[in-house]
């Protein structure tokens, strides 16, 4: 993460100020590799293969995180030498996976093991846009292009995972797919359909070419998005977000570490899962101290299956983070509107092809969230002799990250709020995937076209959306269980009342992680993850509940290749114990994985998780049925989850939160 932050306060007619680079603290054993520390681990990596013979990629550098005992013993004595900083690093050498460990002190080589498994490291940029490249030049390609009528100056390429269907043997390929511009830039409405194109990327070349047939072309008309280009009649105008006073950004920024109210935590970013959260602790004021929550967290894996299971269509079913990079592919983020004028924009790096560092400036941005919405309140409305009414704004803090991966740009919020809670937010806005049809109206369709028709000669396929959240809590310390907490009811024994029945509550605790795979709403239930050996004053377990967003599981049949590799989704909750080298829900080799490496099989084991070190697995999912509305740019469809504090404080540690004092601002001048 870059240690120069920008702030942009944007208010009154547009003043912009921005900081100065604050000094960063020394470095922290969870720092994310800087943009020197690439550089280094390029010059060691190709040191190590000095030939011009070989053919090195870097497909993934990211740091070696220390064990967790070593980053706690390293915070309770700060003073002392930090654990040795390493960088994971995996490249392909001459048509070979190496995994290679990279001591930065040392400057050397420490671990450099070939992998022999199934499925292929996490794409890059480079070699994507080298195999869509190739389909401009291919002759066939060019002649189906004819054969349609279309221009070659219009046609704009681009590339799809395979995925795994039974073969023996693999070998890394990518799918390429074609789209006509000729009067828009929404490519992705106006698929050429009726083409299968492979590449080989070890080759660099078409390993696979049918023209099947002639398909329709949807039209341009009505595809257009962008502001400058858009003609009556228009749609509701917006006023602008309130000033905010210069400087007024609520948080401090250390280093990469980021204090706000009565919450610290510290912020990195990764090629592969982007945005990560680690040791987030909370003040108690009652105890005086920070208490310990969150270890690290990030979004391990995003499944993304379409349900057209046609010849040109039913590869289609992607893995972003392992395949494509969630940090990869973050973009930019625009001030005012992908962040409000009090945001803090963070740079962030990853390593590109050929190992130099790639800036992304303004990847992530931090601000103070002014909802609107209501902390707390409270009137005596029963003291007629009094007006009593105590009334506290919702104010958070949020941190956030656009992943644009193909047609689908995912807004990625962490958000923390003083009530001890943390909301993780995701938004899914973009383009569909279409589908070109000869239809232009619902009652000629008399086939199963696998989606809606949105448009004419569109159809948006059905598909759906699995985030799985890697969550790591350390509540009040590592030593942690999971408890099912579940709602049961029970009749009314006592003759004398009228009543028939209630509900309560019987607890369940977690002894293995078969116990903890858990597929939410079967059942009335909260899952609390507890601190057996912490207590509150009336005696219950201080801990954390889990408050999940709508239950969605997978539809696929569990024997269907797609499922199998994303068997990680079979159920929304999972428990593991802590390992270090678990932490990719998909495995670290997606591409074309056969789901041997996955949360799946590793919970598989079984192994002991009550009064553990543990782990919390948690996917949202997402059903989508396209409509009409969400053509020819998606309004974003949004959902989360939350973490809150259960018997964690010994009162509401909102209740003292002083009521903020409105200010009047003076005008901005020059």
């Amino acid at each position: 993460m870059a240690s120069t932050l920008k702030i942009a306060l944007f208010f009154s007619i547009f003043c912009i100020f921005r900081l100065s680079p604050i000094t960063s603290s020394k470095p922290h054993p969870l720092d994310s590799l800087t943009a020197s520390e690439l550089l280094l681990v390029r010059a060691v990596v190709n040191q190590s293969y000095p030939s011009s013979n070989h053919k090195l990629t870097f497909q993934y550098v990211g740091l070696d995180e220390p064990e967790k005992q070593l980053v706690k013993s390293w915070l309770s004595k700060p003073t002392t030498k930090p654990p040795p900083r390493q960088a994971l690093v995996v490249i392909r050498l001459n048509e070979q996976t190496h995994e290679i460990i990279v001591d930065l002190s040392k400057r050397s080589v420490i671990s450099d093991k070939i992998y022999n498994g199934f499925g292929y490291p996490l794409l890059t940029i480079e070699e994507q846009e080298a195999a869509a490249d190739l389909a401009l030049k291919h002759e066939p390609f060019l002649a189906s292009l004819s054969k349609r009528g279309l221009n070659i100056s219009e046609v704009i390429c681009s590339t799809q995972t395979i995925g795994w269907y039974g073969e023996e043997k693999t070998k890394r390929e990518l799918k390429v797919v074609c789209y006509y511009l000729d009067g828009t830039v929404n490519m992705y409405l106006r698929p050429i359909e009726g083409i299968t194109m492979a590449v080989d990327l070890e080759e660099m070349k078409i390993s696979q070419y049918i023209d099947r047939a002639v398909a329709s072309m949807p039209k341009a008309e009505g595809t257009e998005y962008r502001a400058s280009k858009l003609t009556p009649p228009l749609g509701p105008r917006f006023n602008g977000a309130p000033p905010t006073p210069p400087g007024q950004t609520g948080f401090k920024i250390d280093g990469n570490i980021v204090s706000w109210a009565n919450w610290k935590f510290h912020l990195g970013f990764d090629a592969r899962v982007g945005p990560v959260i680690s040791l987030a602790s909370i003040y108690d004021a009652e105890k005086r101290t920070y208490r310990q929550v969150l270890y690290r967290s990030f979004i391990s894996e995003l499944f993304v299956p379409y349900q057209d299971p046609t010849e040109e269509w039913y590869h289609v079913t992607f893995f972003d983070c392992g395949e494509f990079g969630f940090g990869i592919s973050a973009v930019p983020l625009e001030p005012l509107n992908d962040c409000p004028a009090n945001a803090v924009f963070v740079d962030g790096y990853y390593a590109g092809q050929d190992g130099n560092p790639v800036k992304v400036s303004d990847v992530m941005c931090i601000f103070e969230r002014h909802s609107g919405d209501v902390m707390w309140r409270h009137t005596e409305a029963e003291l007629r002799d009094q007006e009593i009414r105590e009334v506290r704004p919702e104010v958070s803090l949020v941190v956030r990250m656009v992943a644009t991966v193909g047609n689908y740009d995912y807004i990625l919020d962490w958000e923390f709020k003083p009530s001890g809670s943390i909301k993780f937010g995701v938004g899914l806005t973009g383009v569909l995937e279409v589908k070109a049809v000869p239809y232009k109206h619902t009652d000629q369709i008399k086939e199963e076209v696998y989606g809606t028709l949105v448009a004419d000669n569109t159809i948006g396929v059905h598909h759906d959306h699995f985030l799985t959240y890697h969550l790591d809590l350390d509540i009040d310390g590592d030593a942690n269980s999971l408890v099912k907490t579940n709602l049961v009811t029970k009749r009314v024994t006592d003759k004398s009342i009228p009543r028939k029945s209630y509900w309560t509550v019987e607890h369940e605790t977690a002894k293995t992680e078969a116990d903890a795979r858990i597929k939410l709403g079967l059942k009335p239930a909260e899952l609390v993850v507890v601190n057996p050996n912490k207590r509150t004053k009336p005696g219950n377990k201080v801990g954390y509940r889990l408050i999940p967003g709508s239950a969605a599981g997978p539809l696929l049949a569990a024997d269907d290749y797609p499922q199998i590799r994303a068997a990680f989704t079979n159920h929304n909750v999972w428990v593991t114990p802590y390992n270090k080298s678990e932490k990719w829900a998909g495995g670290r080799y997606v591409d074309q994985s056969r789901g041997d490496d996955t949360l799946a099989v590793w919970s598989n084991r079984n192994r002991g998780i009550e009064n553990k070190d543990i782990v919390l697995w948690y996917t949202m999912g997402f059903h989508h049925v396209p409509c009409q509305e969400d053509f020819p740019m998606m309004p974003t469809l949004s959902g989360g989850f939350e973490l809150r504090p259960t018997n964690f404080f010994e009162y509401s540690p909102v209740l003292k939160t002083k009521p903020p004092q409105h200010l009047s601002w003076p005008n901005c001048t020059a």
